[in-house]
């Protein structure tokens, strides 16, 4: 088997987190007495720049607003602190497909790495409440939005996790939900699949290598060794791998 590990987004792939994200947003806002409420229309536009607090910059430079680091500051660690209290609620779970697939990689010893560009704080509480209480270890490799200098469609986090994983580009896939992340792990060689989310089904994913709606899609479910055939049929076809 050429599989060597399987490097994994997390917002959208592990599991559709950006419902809860975006109100958590909006009850931040409310708490802090912003007349400030993103719509799905508003948060999809939004969602095109990775990260929280660049989101809320963005945003403020789109009313008119100059840069204000200091109600940044405030405002993030608050909508990080209701979406965890969303997450310990239920109000997420994995993706379709996910637990399974990640189950059969460690089953046969296939590497499991997260690159993502959300915070630490919010990948853990994510991991606690919706995958389990040891999820975490069965991760050796994790890059967190803390760890990087900038953030998806900058490759970084998957060099970062490539390096963790001491594998090469050629032995590993990428699994994503977006076109930033298809061009982070891209950006590094890394064969994707993209498993569209709810904020991402209109995204241009022409560069990935297979699009599928969830890994359970049916027929036949995404499994390792449809991994391992789909990094070796990239491999054969150089204007896919390069």
């Amino acid at each position: 088997m050429r599989l060597k590990a399987i490097i994994w987004d997390v917002d959208g792939t592990l599991a559709e987190t950006e419902e809860a994200h975006r109100c958590a947003f909006n009850q931040a806002f409310a708490e802090a007495g912003l007349p400030w409420h993103w719509s799905e229309a508003d948060y999809a536009a939004l969602l095109t720049t990775t990260g929280g607090r660049e989101r809320i910059a963005r945003f403020m430079a789109g009313i008119g607003l100059a840069p204000d680091p200091a109600l940044v500051a405030a405002l993030h660690p608050r909508k990080n602190a209701i979406y965890a209290n969303l997450l310990a609620a239920g109000a997420v779970v994995p993706r379709p497909g996910v637990l399974r697939l990640i189950g059969e990689a460690r089953t046969r010893g296939i590497a499991l790495a997260i690159a993502t560009t959300t915070s630490r704080a919010n990948l853990e509480a994510l991991l606690r409440h919706s995958f389990g209480p040891d999820a975490d270890s069965w991760f050796p490799v994790i890059v967190a939005g803390e760890d990087v200098k900038a953030k998806k469609p900058d490759p970084e986090a998957y060099r970062q996790a490539l390096t963790g994983l001491a594998r090469e580009p050629a032995d590993c896939i990428a699994i994503e939900d977006s076109r930033n992340g298809l061009h982070a792990a891209r950006g590094c060689a890394l064969v994707t699949l993209i498993t569209p989310s709810r904020y991402t089904t209109s995204h241009d994913f022409s560069d990935a290598a297979r699009i599928c709606g969830s890994l359970d899609d049916q027929p036949h479910p995404v499994d390792v060794d449809d991994l391992d055939a789909l990094l070796m049929a990239v491999k054969r076809s150089p204007d896919q791998s390069s």
